[in-house]
This record gives structure tokens, C-alpha cells and sequence, in this order.
């Protein structure tokens, strides 16, 4: 569980930005018990895999969920999930279902054998060394209407990230920002 101080400067952090939507991108399966506190809290949300699932792969599956600035699922969200790689956070102007659109499209690739592959890049993990691999074109396509992507650093061995890393595009590449979150 973050702290106090950790979670109200992650707040802060993420809801920064006046007139704009905050997201969280969440992978169902590192978050156990997220689609009862979905039905539980109600925020908006969507799933961004298409179609009717199978109780077993709506588990694991991809969620794009809106939070609101007092909201108890956005407290629930920073308190229990930062250190637990449970997603990222995404920052735009665009409404729920444009922005799960533009997202979807990333949600599979082909390796070099043509295969068709999940791509997980909602996972803090993937996400801080996927986007430094992009080219400016790339970086362009994949932000698309999100002003800036939001996800927790690496754990030191003795804990939580203190460290939240904002990414954002800057003439053309890749602006990555490093925010303290610990107390001062």
C-alpha cells in the first residue's frame, strides 16, 4: 500500500492537466479482484478486446476505466496498485470510447514469424522500454490524442517506486520526465 504523501503527489501529478480526461489502462491480469470493484464502484469503463468473453478471459483482459479526481475507486487505484505494475495512466482530451478506439489498435502485433501476439504495452513494465525503442513516427501514431502517459519506476529492493515517469512527446520525440513522488 503507497503512502500517504506518495499518493496524494501521484494525484496531484495525474490530474494536472485542467479540461482533460485521466485514465488508467489496467491489466486484468495483475489485478485480481478489478472487474468486482468495477462493478462495485462503477466508473466508467470499457474492455479493449471486442466482443462477448468467457468469464475466465474477461479476468485477464485489458481495461481503459476513467477516473475522477474524488472518486473511492480513484483512491482505491493509488493506494493498492502503485508498486503492483496493475497499468498505466493515460492523460487526454478525448472521451472514453475514442480513446479506447485509438488504443485498440495496439493491442496485437506480429513477431517476425507473422504470428499474431498480445501486446501488453499497458503494463508499466513493457510500456518504459517499449517507448524508447519507437521512432518519432511511431512515438506520433501511438500517442495519438494522449497529452502525456503516466506509470510507476522500477521498485528499489527495500519497497515502492518513489518515482512516477511521465512520458510525453516533445518536437517530434520522446520527452520522458522523472517526478518524485516521496515527501518533502
Amino acid at each position: 500500500m503507497a503512502e500517504e504523501a506518495v499518493v496524494k503527489a501521484l494525484h496531484e501529478q495525474l490530474f494536472s492537466v485542467s479540461d482533460a480526461h485521466v485514465y488508467a489502462l489496467f491489466d486484468g491480469a495483475s489485478v485480481k479482484e478489478l472487474r468486482e470493484k468495477l462493478w462495485q464502484h462503477e466508473p466508467e469503463h470499457v474492455c479493449l478486446w471486442r466482443g462477448e468473453m468467457e468469464p475466465d478471459i474477461a479476468e485477464v483482459a485489458p481495461y481503459l476505466v476513467e477516473l475522477k479526481p474524488d472518486a473511492e475507486f480513484t483512491q482505491w487505484v493509488l493506494e493498492k496498485g502503485w508498486g503492483n505494475h496493475w497499468g498505466i495512466f493515460a492523460v487526454s482530451q478525448s472521451d472514453l470510447r475514442a480513446l479506447r478506439q485509438h488504443f485498440r489498435r495496439f493491442t496485437m502485433v506480429r513477431d517476425p514469424d507473422g504470428r499474431n501476439l498480445y501486446f501488453r504495452f499497458y503494463d508499466p513494465r513493457v510500456l518504459r522500454t517499449f517507448l524508447p525503442t519507437c521512432t518519432p513516427d511511431e512515438l506520433e501514431k501511438f500517442f495519438g490524442p494522449v497529452i502525456f502517459l503516466a506509470a510507476e519506476d522500477e521498485a528499489p529492493a527495500s519497497g515502492l517506486p518513489a518515482t512516477l515517469l511521465r512520458f510525453s512527446l516533445s518536437e517530434g520525440g520522446l520527452k520522458r520526465d522523472e517526478v518524485g513522488l516521496a515527501a518533502t
